[in-house]
């Protein structure tokens, strides 16, 4: 993937600006959802091989394609462009409309779940329900994948409250995705339950940070060795009740003919973004990938990583707060405006969903000291944006917000800080 970043030489009015730019251009570059898939699954003759494991496709009957998640429809077309007519069905559902020619791709709802996606869900029960101990069955689980598979119709309803609920609340990922497992019938393994006696291969796009794969889609393809006694301790833990809980799979039998994919990670991207910053001549330190802090924290951080190397780079999803009465913008640009109150000269910071998508058509942002200049002759307040949650239009007035479209891929958001060199 090259040149994603619509509006790069807009936002390239410095060198420092370039530089950043180019570094988040490889990122992008690194978490390709059609390069990855084909670095890692290769069609010789009959034989599949799979990061390495050889599938004999003459031994299945059928093999089947399922899908969820922000990367599914384009993995899947990849996976046709390499299959063909060796797959023999499947169903997918993606945050938006896509055509694939073995498998039907219909666009569910995104972050919360909806009837709509039950019944797209449905088809994939369907699907699982029907297999054999001859079918070789494609998986691939990507970011989003926990509001889009969601069954049964009780998941649907509990499931948007709890989003709504954690959101309020600032909780971690993790938490949530543990939870979600146990309102559910096909996340925690459900899903890997319902296509047994099925050979499956679950290919794993990982948006969570820290390559918590297990926790992408809330696991329906792992073995959950998580109980809903843990869930209600982390219900009780916020206060939360009126849910209703149900067990994962605990039989390990029904998980003998699974094998995980790991396929791509915010440390992925992250292992793009250093390569390109030592090539432009930056000594770089990186912060962590699995950053849960709150805004300021995680800036101050990477402030602190950058006063011994030049550039600093992280990945996680911060921990925002967000009050009933917030106005718009996203999580990445909420960082961008924090680090402005941080910044120095000669710095800049980038913070950008891998997705595309920041609660907006924009990614993110790329702020430095030109970004306050330009806030000051508009008549913007910082605090006051920061305040009211109102980011989006603060930096639609700045000309700092970052555009790459929809990615087809999701790791977590990505963050970097420079200092000339």
């Amino acid at each position: 993937m090259t040149g994603i970043i619509k509006n790069f030489e807009t936002l390239a009015t410095t060198p420092l600006r370039r530089d950043a730019l180019t570094i988040a251009e490889a990122a992008y570059a690194a978490i390709d959802t059609e390069y990855v898939i084909r670095s890692k699954i290769i069609l010789d003759g009959q034989t599949l091989i799979i990061d390495g494991t050889p599938y004999d496709l003459s031994q299945f009957k059928s093999v089947k394609v399922i899908g969820f998640g922000k990367a599914s429809c384009r993995a899947i077309q990849t996976i046709e462009s390499l299959l063909k007519n060796h797959i023999t069905g499947g169903v997918a559902i993606d945050v938006a409309p896509g055509v694939c020619e073995f498998v039907e791709v219909s666009a569910g709802s995104h972050p919360l779940p909806s009837r709509d996606n039950v019944a797209l869900s449905g088809k994939i029960v369907e699907m699982a329900g029907l297999g054999s101990a001859d079918d070789l069955c494609i998986v691939v689980v990507s970011g989003g994948g926990s509001s889009l598979l969601c069954w049964p119709m009780d998941e649907c309803e509990q499931g948007a409250r709890l989003y709504e609920d954690f959101t309020r609340i600032g909780a971690p990922i993790d938490e949530l995705n543990l939870v979600r497992r146990h309102i559910s019938e096909v996340k925690g393994g459900g899903l890997a339950a319902m296509l047994h006696p099925a050979t499956v291969v679950g290919l794993i796009f990982c948006d969570v940070p820290g390559d918590r794969y297990h926790d992408v889609a809330s696991g329906p393809t792992y073995f959950d060795e998580s109980t809903k006694e843990d869930a209600t301790k982390v219900l009780d833990k916020y206060g939360l009740s009126g849910y209703t809980l149900r067990e994962t799979p605990k039989d390990r039998t029904l998980f003998e003919k699974v094998r995980n994919v790991p396929m791509v990670s915010n440390h992925t991207a992250l292992e793009g973004m250093r390569r390109k910053a030592e090539e432009l001549g930056y000594t770089v330190t990186t912060v962590g990938d699995a950053l849960y802090d709150e805004p300021m924290t995680l800036v101050q951080k990477m402030r602190d990583a950058i006063s011994a190397a030049s550039a600093a780079i992280a990945g996680g999803e911060p921990r925002i707060a967000v009050h009933a009465d917030h106005r718009t913008g996203g999580r990445c640009q909420y960082v961008s405006c924090t680090s402005l109150k941080v910044m120095m000269p000669d710095q800049v910071f980038l913070s950008i969903a891998s997705d595309g998508i920041d609660n907006s058509d924009a990614a993110g942002a790329l702020v430095d000291m030109g970004t306050i200049e330009r806030a000051g002759k508009a008549g913007l307040d910082l605090d006051t944006c920061l305040d009211e949650f109102n980011t989006l239009p603060f930096f639609q007035a700045t000309g700092d917000l970052f555009y790459t479209g929809r990615t087809d891929a999701n790791v977590s958001d990505l963050f970097l800080y420079l200092r000339k060199i």
